[in-house]
């Protein structure tokens, strides 16, 4: 559980980034500082900066710009990537498609998601089989979104290494079944300020946790929009940080940790006369992995799982089809 935060916590993780694919440099101690910052983090707010994580702040604003100039088209050349089921949910969404806890969501967004082959996973992925709906304006989109994506792949799977050591599990613990082939998602999201009366809430995404293990969230510098619920009930603010990505933890970490670890309520209210972006790269287990609470984080809480197996793609596919008003 969160505890009354105040402030969400800063971590330099180079020397993890640096460090912690060699197998000599288990006991570094640069390495165990951040992994003790992790621990910390995660037991206390559930969320977390990064910094010298190794991913240059110009492709961060590259990202952020290239995303800003695609929701700026006419809404028709927008229209071309239209998200459907018949895409497998994967494309463009207008204002007020998506929806939180059956409000509409004051944003619009791409949604990209690993390419699912038909049949792969049987009849547990079929209504999110396909491939991603990239736009062909602006033309370097796919090749720069795609490379993006690969190294905040490689970034969060570090990053989870150091999260196995914070619990004290073996430091590949959370690869082969359970994200070895880790399932990712992301989500390019545009923060309007010209919304119709009528159309309008006050809260461009509404409270919530995230599904899967890790999210990483690149922000416009200069816009406080994302607030994070302390235990007291408080928003915090989670005030932009240049070349850092917010990190927070999620739901599938939270039923394998049998509750160590405990996502955080969040939420986006854009206030900013400005119209705000922000890119989220969400880090999940293998889509088919049957996520319980695994036995040495038991035995830490008391030896009994607080928390019923989940097969996170059961998960993510009852969430996807009741997200959307289409």
């Amino acid at each position: 559980m969160a505890s009354d935060f105040k402030a969400i916590p800063l971590i330099d993780v180079g020397p993890l980034v640096e460090k912690i694919d060699d197998p000599n440099m288990a006991n570094d101690a640069a390495l165990l500082e951040v992994v003790r910052m992790l621990d910390d983090a995660c037991k206390e707010a559930g969320f977390f900066y990064v910094k010298g994580h190794g991913i240059a702040e110009s492709l961060m604003k590259e990202v952020r710009d290239v995303t800003r100039k695609f929701f700026h088209l006419p809404y028709e050349e927008k229209l071309k990537i239209k998200m459907t089921p018949e895409s497998g949910y994967r494309g463009y969404q207008r204002i007020g498609e998506n929806v939180t806890k059956g409000k509409p969501d004051m944003h619009e967004a791409i949604d990209c998601y690993t390419p699912i082959r038909p049949g792969k996973y049987g009849d547990l992925a079929k209504p999110m089989e396909g491939s991603n709906l990239w736009p062909e304006n602006p033309s370097n989109f796919e090749a720069l979104l795609e490379n993006y994506i690969n190294l905040c792949r490689d970034l969060s799977r570090k990053i989870m290494r150091g999260i196995a050591l914070a619990l004290g599990g073996a430091i590949d613990v959370f690869e082969g079944e359970t994200a070895g082939d880790p399932f990712w998602v992301l989500r390019l999201i545009g923060y309007p300020v010209d919304i119709p009366e009528e159309q309008r809430t006050d809260t461009g995404c509404g409270a919530h946790t995230d599904y899967g293990l890790l999210t990483l969230v690149n922000q416009d510098d200069d816009i406080c929009a994302l607030e994070v619920q302390n235990c007291s009930g408080e928003w915090i603010y989670a005030t932009p940080i240049p070349g850092t990505f917010v990190c927070n933890i999620g739901d599938m970490l939270k039923v394998w940790s049998n509750g160590i670890y405990q996502p955080t309520l969040h939420r986006v209210v854009n206030n900013s006369p400005r119209y705000r972006v922000s890119v989220a790269f969400f880090y999940e287990s293998n889509f088919d992995a049957a996520i319980e609470p695994v036995e040495f984080c038991r035995e830490k809480t008391g030896g009994a799982a607080k928390y019923e197996k989940v097969v996170y793609g059961e998960h993510l596919v009852k969430k996807v089809l009741t997200n959307f008003v289409m």
